[in-house]
């Protein structure tokens, strides 16, 4: 008899645990998402985010709120979701930035590989090598050649050191085995205007700013640095189209999806599959498009991956370039 009791008793408190697990989890979520973007309201982060938040909601059945919390590095952004409640609730915009302040900064309160979880890729963008218009060069392998055959001379234009966009560079330059210069500039519009006005040679930039100068014939791309052809300029080489040892050259921008580390996988999952979801709808991918983005989903794995491999790149070109860390 009074085994039978405690069974019955067992029995009863495994089901309202595991009920309660249960309901616990399908419960999520409970109330609005917040999606911290690192970066000002108005750009291609702010945009995306917004874009595949408005396309979440719904099926999740819940508003998500977008919060701006630009700084240097993404340091204020990343310590607020790091610390904030790891019940999915909370996400962070992650970046191929993300993964160079995490290579050049030497103390952040946070660790970029350690408390995040990663949800999702939202989407890549293509680094481009762009000359003036009527220049010197009309193709990359033309470069390269000048480049071999003028040590020291060949002037490389990016935006600021330690931007993706400039790392990008010296490891163009690493990669390639020539002898350039790698000049940053404050910001993409003085690069345009040097190379312009003939004080560099050619240009390492994200392609999307520099569509409008493409489009009117001001600046010529030579060649984008990703492993795909750019969807806007089908014609143009890839790097890695020239061979040698540009042959497995593979640099592109990227942003994403993160939440605290101890988010239970279960709801990583399940923001996961909804972001995917939310990617592959044609107005989704129409709408990056148009902001020169790649929708491109991932599962958290592939994204956590991804973000590794480029801290450790960009840790390397940052000691072979010299690039004091901050």
């Amino acid at each position: 008899m009074g085994s039978a009791v405690h069974r019955r008793t067992l029995l009863a408190w495994l089901a309202a645990s595991f009920g309660g697990a249960a309901s616990a989890q399908a419960a999520f979520p409970s109330r609005p998402l917040r999606i911290v973007v690192p970066n000002a309201a108005g750009g291609a982060a702010d945009i995306t985010a917004r874009t595949v938040g408005q396309k979440i909601a719904g099926p999740l059945g819940q508003s998500v709120v977008i919060e701006n919390k630009p700084s240097a590095g993404g340091v204020v952004a990343g310590e607020q979701v790091a610390r904030a409640e790891p019940d999915g609730h909370t996400l962070l915009l992650v970046s191929s930035g993300t993964a160079v302040s995490a290579a050049l900064f030497q103390s952040l309160p946070f660790d970029t590989l350690k408390d995040f979880a990663p949800v999702s890729l939202l989407a890549t963008f293509d680094l481009a090598v762009v000359v003036k218009e009527g220049g010197r060069f009309r193709t990359l392998g033309e470069l390269l050649t000048y480049a071999r055959a003028h040590p020291g001379q060949l002037n490389i234009g990016t935006p600021q050191i330690g931007t993706t966009q400039n790392l990008a560079a010296e490891l163009f330059k690493v990669t390639a085995g020539i002898d350039a210069q790698v000049v940053p500039f404050n910001g993409t519009p003085p690069v345009i205007t040097a190379l312009r006005g003939g004080e560099i040679d050619v240009m390492i930039d994200i392609l999307g700013g520099l569509m409008p100068q493409i489009g009117s014939k001001a600046l010529r791309p030579l060649a984008v640095m990703g492993a795909q052809r750019a969807p806007q300029l089908p014609d143009v080489p890839k790097v890695r189209e020239s061979g040698g040892p540009l042959a497995g050259f593979n640099v592109t921008s990227w942003n994403g999806l993160a939440v605290p580390a101890k988010t239970p996988p279960a709801v990583v999952e399940r923001l996961s599959r909804e972001v995917q979801a939310a990617l592959a709808q044609p107005d989704v991918k129409k709408r990056l498009l148009e902001l020169n983005l790649n929708a491109q989903g991932s599962t958290p794995a592939q994204l956590g991956e991804h973000l590794a491999a480029d801290v450790r790149r960009w840790s390397d070109v940052i000691a072979k370039a010299k690039i004091a860390r901050q």
